[in-house]
């Protein structure tokens, strides 16, 4: 990427994330993890592929790759969120993880929301997420240490009384991704400049940047070291990630200020693929 200077445009308000596509090993194995544990549905299956969601637009896509290695200490996937439409609704995914035994890795109170972290069968990482209102929400640009630990039990109180859900709210997305990057500055520049999100959180070592205000629709860290490679061909994990923008025009404006930094758009039948400094590919379409 070069120092030209770019007419930066911020993206609308209305941006939104799309849907994940993820390498894993054995495709049968994880659609039976993805509707079970997590309440997926599946829309469509064909040779070696699944697309999965809540009903309407896909949120998941799994591609199989028998021989795909687990993930090192690379750039790449550190989780994607599914963001459900209530605490209700995280209440009654804690429910379902309970009931089909699970495992967990950790439950946290961020104070803009409350999540549940989990791997699926190839260790991608996943966050089931809820956010709080809006007005609720700390100042994003003065947060420091780490999150409150989620009282998972009183989550699940609140749905004991009710008869088990086997599938996601339809009201589920895609909330937000996680990324392992080899350098914070290049990828802020990349996220901000280039793409026209906003700095909302910059930490030490992680930074989050979002469209309209959210909290954040990317965040990407430098927590497997500084100057981690990208992740190598084979390898299971991100493919790519989708980025929603509103119409036409906002796609050209992106190809425009990706091109005036030396990012070529890597063209598809989905839309405009753009790589990170570190490797990670964005997806992007209009809604």
């Amino acid at each position: 990427m070069t120092e030209l200077e770019i007419e930066t445009t911020k993206l609308a308000p209305k941006t939104r994330m799309g849907a994940v596509e993820l390498t894993v090993t054995d495709v049968d194995r994880s659609v039976s993890f993805y509707e079970d544990a997590l309440g997926l549905v599946t829309h469509r299956r064909e040779d070696g592929r699944a697309a999965l969601g809540a009903g309407g637009e896909d949120l998941l896509v799994l591609v199989e790759d028998p021989d795909a290695g687990p993930a090192g200490r690379h750039a790449g996937l550190y989780h994607f969120a599914l963001l459900h439409p209530s605490r209700k609704e995280l209440a009654r995914a804690a429910a379902r993880l309970a009931r089909t035994r699970t495992p967990i890795q950790g439950a946290s109170d961020h104070g803009i929301s409350e999540a549940i972290y989990l791997p699926d069968p190839d260790g991608n990482g996943i966050e089931l997420a809820a956010d709080r209102p809006r007005a609720e929400w700390p100042d994003l640009s003065v947060m420091s240490g780490g999150p409150a630990p989620l009282h998972l039990n009183g989550l699940l109180d609140s749905v004991a009384d009710e008869e088990p859900r086997e599938s996601v709210d339809p009201g589920a997305t895609i909330g937000h991704v996680h990324l392992h990057v080899g350098d914070l500055e290049e990828s802020t520049h990349f996220y901000v400049d280039v793409v026209g999100f906003d700095v909302m959180t910059h930490l030490p070592s992680a930074v989050f940047v979002a469209a309209g205000g959210y909290h954040h629709h990317v965040g990407f860290n430098t927590w497997r070291r500084p100057g981690v490679p990208p992740a190598p061909e084979g390898t299971v994990g991100l493919r790519h990630y989708t980025v929603v923008l509103e119409d036409d025009a906002e796609l050209d404006a992106l190809r425009g200020r990706a091109r005036a930094a030396g990012v070529e758009p890597e063209d598809t039948a989905g839309g405009p693929i753009l790589r990170d400094p570190s490797g990670n590919a964005l997806l992007f379409r209009t809604a």
